[in-house]
């Protein structure tokens, strides 16, 4: 705490108040025009701010100069609060919560949150408002008096003025003839007979400003107490609004972009969205496919078996290098790798062979609400699975198409393609959605193979991957199966099967384990890890 901040807050808060005056500083956090700008036009873009400032300032004179202070010192990288003696006695309250305020700890860990993000600050503001009523009526005694002290000052000045003003010309000199001396008998008139109203004034004052000090320093462990838990209640709040964002993939760069009440219309919408409470689910499938990507060394898994040809240059024989060390062979070695001739280490294991679009089918029956092992939803389990397959395509630089289905007339598509933003509206409008009713595979699947279909006659690309999530077991049809093996042999595509709470769809002989190559249930939905696999070869 600064002298001047722990002289207001004992016994001798009179003399810090007396020392300040009327004239001082309006504001405790010392400030550039670029703070004040940012301020100014971050209170213009919030509503919250704007009906904030409204109340308070109706109830409380200068609560405006409060939350401007209250959001510089969140907001700032250093904020430096002046000391007491140079602030205007009416906003020595002011002064006193943002000092205490500045001195807690919780309220350094809020700006952890806080320092250099407009918004953050913003809603730091917002989340101590009613703290900083509470404050404000603590100190309002003080205040009171304060401004009484500030207008007797005011007036003892008015009235000396006026004083000199009769005596003297508008130069404050007496009028005299020229050549004339002072005159004796008016310089003693003046020291013996001093204005008594003006003498009261002062002494009236001086009484209210030593009050003032005294209410005070009686409201400042209040204010402490106020301060702390305001403190600690709002960095609360960042800290999980902040891991809500990192939750759902949303970049410091695409929260900068936003306008400001877009960020609080997005927040809010992902605190109540229906997938809310998964958020930490969610965040936490996402790390696990970023880890497994980390992992991952491209087209070096496996277990090495010998030499084949091709065009991989990371997996070149150390003697085809040899050929670029003669001029006369390196026209020879780019004609071999041009037409993919080279020798290559050949391994053996799960590769990296995807290329087309990533598809994850994804169950929305009215059965996909159950919960299992700690609360978590069936629907909640699958909704982040898909999510954490969205961010694997997009490192790759996949395309990503998610399918929401139920029975075979109720199908939703999202796509999502590699060259476009995601977006988070659009990613969150495909986390949020539910179809209801029964389940039918044919639907879903159809559409899957005709997209990836369509992409490899738009671009050529094959090997695409789809990735069915469903918690029920349903038949198809032969005629079906036999245009659904001949799509998957001309177009190269794997599926992907997950039985989410349905050990017998994955059992042996099922309809999912003969349409997927790849098959796995999921019991356990509290488990990221259950899908690792999914995320090292897709």
């Amino acid at each position: 705490m600064t002298a001047a901040a722990g002289t207001a807050g004992t016994g001798t808060g009179g003399t810090a108040a007396a020392g300040a005056g009327a004239g001082g500083a309006a504001a405790a956090v010392v400030a550039d025009r670029f703070d004040r700008f940012t301020w100014s036009d971050t209170r213009a873009q919030s509503a919250g701010l704007r009906e904030l400032a409204a109340e308070l300032t109706g109830r409380h004179a200068g609560a405006g100069d409060l939350l401007t202070d209250v959001f510089l010192a969140a907001y700032k990288a250093g904020p430096r609060v002046r000391e007491a003696a140079e602030m205007d006695a009416t906003r020595l309250v002011n002064h006193r919560i943002v000092t205490e305020l500045v001195e807690s700890a919780e309220f350094t860990e809020l700006r952890r949150e806080t320092v250099g993000d407009p918004y953050a600050a913003a809603m730091a503001v917002l989340a101590l408002a009613g703290a900083l009523r509470r404050m404000l009526e603590r100190g309002r005694e003080a205040q009171d008096l304060a401004e009484r002290a500030a207008a007797g000052t005011a007036g003892d000045r008015g009235a000396a003025d006026h004083d000199r003003d009769d005596d003297g010309d508008d130069d404050g000199n007496r009028h005299q003839s020229p050549g004339d001396g002072p005159d004796p008998d008016d310089a003693a008139g003046e020291d013996a007979a001093p204005d008594p109203a003006a003498a009261d004034a002062a002494q009236r004052a001086a009484e209210a400003a030593d009050a003032a000090a005294r209410a005070l320093a009686a409201a400042v462990p209040g204010i402490r107490g106020e301060a702390g838990n305001a403190a600690a209640k709002a960095a609360r709040a960042a800290r999980e609004e902040a891991a809500l964002m990192r939750s759902w993939g949303v970049s410091g760069g695409e929260l900068e972009r936003m306008p400001f009440d877009g960020r609080a219309r997005l927040a809010e919408r992902l605190r109540t969205g229906r997938l809310a409470q998964w958020s930490e689910l969610i965040g936490r499938f996402r790390q696990m496919a970023a880890a497994e990507r980390a992992r991952k060394v491209e087209n070096t898994t496996g277990e090495l078996v010998g030499v084949t040809l091709g065009d991989d240059l990371s997996r070149i024989v150390p003697s085809e290098l040899a050929s670029l060390g003669l001029p006369e062979l390196r026209a020879v070695f780019a004609a071999r790798y041009a037409a993919g001739e080279l020798m290559l280490f050949d391994s053996q294991g799960e590769q990296n062979t995807g290329r087309g679009a990533v598809v994850a089918c994804v169950d929305t029956s009215h059965s996909m609400y159950a919960a299992g092992p700690g609360g978590v939803t069936r629907e909640a389990w699958a909704k982040a699975c898909a999510l954490a397959l969205l961010d694997q395509a997009r490192a790759a630089g996949r395309d990503f198409v998610g399918i929401l289905f139920s029975a075979a007339d109720r199908i939703q598509v999202f796509r999502f393609p590699a060259a476009e933003p995601a977006g988070i509206a659009r990613t969150l409008d495909f986390a949020e959605s539910f179809l209801g009713g029964g389940t039918s595979y044919q639907a879903p699947l159809t559409v899957a193979a005709d997209l990836l279909a369509a992409e490899y006659d738009d671009a050529s690309r094959m090997r695409g991957d789809i990735v069915m999530i469903t918690d029920d077991e349903c038949g198809v049809t032969e005629r079906w199966t036999r245009d659904w093996n001949d799509a998957k042999r001309r177009l190269g595509f794997r599926v992907f099967g997950v039985a989410v709470g349905a050990p017998r769809a994955a059992a042996a002989g099922s309809v999912l384990e003969a349409l997927c190559d790849n098959l796995r249930s999921v019991e356990d939905f509290t488990d990221v890890h259950a899908a690792a696999d999914l995320f090292r070869v897709i």
